[in-house]
């Protein structure tokens, strides 16, 4: 019997993971983050119908996704606020519907058991959600991070979604925050504010939330886990060299260095960038830079080698390889290059939209021996790996 109507949010702005795309249409696994959930929810009979909650900005962008999926999904625009979007969403569902879920899009490792369960519990108790214990010891502190107080941890539990309720007691409730001007971070919160006790079920603690860079690879091992998905390596080796001349600026990594010296290239001259760039193209068969930005073209004269960088980000994901980690090893006798070398790994990370852990630079010295060791110019190595998920 198809009796229940679904909400999922993707309204967020995915601030912390430090991109302008919005999170849920960021791939996992190739897939974009909000499908895998969507995918979930269309297996049950009882699920009559789905609204989508998105960003204005994204909205075009989903239905397109969307027109590719056997799904019947009524799309709206959210509001600033979880509670804004979830009321739209409400608002867009068929009134005549008992129950209705609510599901965040950046849990997409959701499993068919947990919704199965919030669906039966909600039939029992109007309002239900999936939760974990807590396994951390937590704190209570003031505004200086002071310990106020330390709770039983056996008495808490982490709420994750879907959160399940009856329709007309989640609508009641919401009608009641629009006046009185509450303002919660999730529908359970507003329920328990309206009065009315919430039921916690277990849920799982793999259904994790995707809200830093670093949740994907992990989002993605459990799926590999589960056997949903498996994935392909790559490793890619780089070396580049370039000599040091007169009236040039130093760059390395991206990042400008204080010397008198500088290297001599068509571009910027950049040998870490370089050096990266050929490891990455090489680990995914593309070629080398020579090939993709030849030394030739005016049009890459004096360019900056991070420009480059990014359109070799770019095709890798288009081949949907994505970098698995970067050993960087750079060969100068001078100038001394320690204080320089985080700024470098920041600039490289933000460029590639990795995590700064995945990325690694090394300095060291011929000690006097060769072209470097004579400081006549500087060289720099690469390895990296990259990860390519099949289906």
């Amino acid at each position: 019997m198809e009796n229940t109507g679904v909400v999922i949010v993707a309204a967020g702005s995915g601030t912390r993971m430090g991109m302008e795309t919005s999170k849920v249409l960021l791939p996992l696994a190739e897939t974009p983050i909000l499908l895998h959930s969507l995918r979930k929810f269309k297996q049950f009979p009882w699920v009559a119908e789905i609204v989508v909650v998105v960003r204005e900005k994204d909205y075009e962008q989903v239905c397109t996704l969307l027109e590719h999926e056997d799904i019947d999904v009524t799309l709206v625009v959210g509001g600033a606020r979880r509670q804004d979007s979830v009321a739209a969403g409400l608002k867009a569902l068929s009134p005549e519907l008992p129950w209705v879920m609510i599901h965040d899009a950046a849990r997409p490792l959701v499993t068919t058991d947990c919704i199965a369960a919030a669906y039966a519990g909600v039939q029992q108790y109007a309002a239900v959600s999936v939760a974990v214990p807590v396994k951390d010891t937590i704190k209570i502190v003031n505004e200086n991070q002071i310990v106020l107080a330390t709770p039983p941890r056996e008495q808490l539990w982490a709420v994750q979604t879907p959160q399940a309720f009856s329709a007309s007691l989640l609508r009641a409730a919401y009608a009641q925050a629009e006046q009185e001007g509450w303002e919660v971070t999730d529908d359970c919160s507003l329920i328990e504010k309206y009065g009315y006790k919430v039921k916690l079920i277990p849920g799982e603690y793999t259904n994790l939330k995707i809200t830093t860079p670093d949740d994907l690879p992990i989002a993605e091992a459990l799926l590999r886990n589960k056997g949903e998905v498996r994935t392909e390596m790559r490793i890619g080796f780089g070396y580049d060299v370039h000599r040091l001349v007169p009236d040039r600026p130093l760059v390395l990594g991206g990042v400008p260095i204080v010397y008198p010296l500088g290297l001599l290239g068509h571009s910027d001259a950049d040998v870490v960038v370089h050096a990266l760039m050929d490891a990455l193209l090489g680990a995914a068969s593309l070629g080398d830079i020579g090939q993709h930005f030849p030394d030739t073209d005016p049009a890459y004269r004096g360019i900056s080698s991070i420009k480059l960088l990014v359109e070799v980000t770019k095709l890798l994901a288009q081949h949907h390889y994505r970098v698995g980690n970067v050993d960087l090893t750079i060969v100068a006798e001078k100038p001394k290059l320690a204080p320089y070398i985080e700024q470098m790994r920041i600039v490289l990370a933000d460029t590639m939209q990795i995590p700064l852990s995945l990325v690694s630079i090394k300095a060291t010295t011929t000690e006097g021996l060769g072209f470097c060791g004579r400081q006549e110019g500087i060289a720099a190595y690469a390895v990296v790996t990259l990860v390519k998920v099949v289906q």
